[in-house]
């Protein structure tokens, strides 16, 4: 039988995408940093290595996240009020620049390493010394201009009243940390967009979603499983998200839920599950509160809801691949001062090569023949695709 006009027609029109545009700041969501697994049961965050977090020191007070494109502060700038962070920030001049800004709670919680705790960074990478244990963000509490969004020592993210830092009265210690924008920030047309077909695509991060959450609420363990081995429009490959992967779909210009329910039309004020383990204490896992956003973690035993997350396996996984993958004795030298040279390689290999700001500054297959000796001295980024995608880290002196 065909299909009549208005079937069409329902079809056509239940693939929304609600004009609802956005600023991508973030090139890619990191993965958590979890390497350690605690379980048997497949489909925890140890699992699967997406876009594993690789930064970049470069030696004058600054970090570069390779993964999201932006710079940080590599020392936070210590204990103030919101008030005095927001203008530390904004007036800052670090390295040259003074594009400085308090980042968006996303972005600051993109830094943090699930793998550690107290604090949740890579102390290698950001000061190991900081006495933080909160980071302000620029989001305030949607119905409430007094509370703000923070990230904390131990991995979470919150709402907290700005009276709750020393410097505003309280006992507690409210640090800034500055960020920037490497390159300008992409505009987002719409952030999700409806399928039409029981799944939601995330236009920030390239995630596929489950738009009808799981109705019932299971063990951390059995969730893993339900995700597993859920088939859903002909793909078997969901699995349950980590906990950053969770924490994008947050908006926090919502509450009760704080998820956006024209996409997610069954999310509730609910407690969800992530595939994320909190490290120090192992027999629980991390979740979402949707009646605001907060993360923080429950007993795997317990029982709470879940939604279900596929996609960005087929991307390139991560600038520090040149670590696993055996290939980063394959190019030479290393440090160059001119030439590149490639050990295997086939005709249908191509190369490109990025400095440290993402700017692109060769592209093509004949990279040995490619004189680079113009190059500034620095880091750069080798990207080689052949039937897969790796990535190699250079030094040009």
């Amino acid at each position: 039988m065909k299909k009549s006009f208005f079937t069409t027609l329902f079809f056509i029109f239940s693939i929304i995408s609600f004009s609802q545009s956005i600023n991508k700041t973030m090139l890619r969501l990191p993965d958590t940093g979890e390497t350690t697994s605690y379980t048997s049961t497949f489909g925890e965050d140890n699992d699967f290595t997406i876009y594993a977090p690789f930064f970049i020191i470069n030696g004058n007070g600054t970090v570069t996240d390779t993964i999201t494109g932006l710079m940080w502060q590599q020392t936070d700038g210590g204990e103030m009020t919101i008030e005095n962070a927001t203008t530390y920030c904004s007036t800052l001049t670090l390295a040259s620049f003074s594009d400085w800004r308090l980042p968006s709670a996303h972005e600051a919680f993109s830094i943090l390493n699930h793998q550690n705790t107290n604090p949740a960074l890579n102390t290698s990478i950001f000061s190991p010394t900081t006495a933080a244990e909160y980071w302000w963000t620029s989001d305030k509490q949607a119905n409430d201009l007094t509370k703000i969004w923070a990230t904390n020592a131990g991995g979470g993210i919150g709402n907290h009243p700005k009276s709750e830092t020393i410097s505003a009265g309280g006992i507690k210690r409210f640090h800034a940390r500055a960020v920037r924008n490497i390159n300008s920030p992409s505009v987002i047309s719409n952030h999700f967009t409806d399928n039409g077909n029981g799944t939601i695509s995330d236009n920030l991060t390239n995630l596929i979603w489950q738009k009808i959450a799981y109705s019932d609420s299971l063990t951390w363990e059995k969730s893993l499983t339900y995700a597993d081995t859920l088939s859903l429009n002909g793909f078997t490959d969901w699995r349950l998200p980590n906990i950053k992967e969770l924490q994008s779909i947050n908006d926090e210009s919502l509450y009760n839920p704080s998820i956006n329910t024209t996409f997610f039309s069954n999310i509730g004020v609910k407690k969800y599950w992530s595939s994320t383990t909190l490290p120090n204490q192992t027999t629980k896992a991390w979740y979402l509160d949707t009646q605001f956003g907060i993360t923080t973690y429950y007993a795997k035993t317990g029982k709470i809801n879940l939604i279900c997350v596929r996609g960005n396996e087929s991307n390139l996984t991560s600038l520090n691949r040149d670590i696993t993958n055996g290939l980063k004795n394959s190019v030479f030298p290393n440090p160059f001062k001119s030439n590149i040279h490639i050990k295997v390689k086939t005709d249908n290999t191509d190369y490109e090569l990025f400095n440290i700001f993402g700017q692109l500054k060769y592209s093509g297959k004949n990279i040995e023949l490619h004189d680079f000796s113009y190059l500034e001295n620095g880091i750069y980024i080798l990207k080689i695709t052949d039937k897969s995608a790796s990535i190699i880290k250079l030094i040009k002196e």
